[in-house]
């Protein structure tokens, strides 16, 4: 299994946009990206930090039911 590495958020951002991600809005420094899937829709919110913390960054996976693997796959 692949550590996570901190990532800043735009890393973060960037990353689930090349995994069909699409910005919905952004307020302030916390950016919702939505993905239609076949089972709904699926949401997070991503906030603009320098550096994520390690456990935002898996809370996030957890909301957009990633694994670390297929995050880090092309990190």
């Amino acid at each position: 299994m692949p550590k996570l590495r901190r990532i800043s958020g735009e890393e973060a951002i960037r990353r689930l946009e090349k995994l069909d991600f699409q910005r919905v809005r952004q307020r302030g420094s916390h950016v919702v990206l939505k993905k239609q899937t076949s089972e709904g829709e699926i949401g997070c919110v991503v906030p603009l930090h320098k550096e994520l913390a390690i456990g935002t960054l898996r809370g996030i996976l957890k909301q957009v039911k990633l694994t670390v693997e297929e995050f880090m796959e092309d990190l």
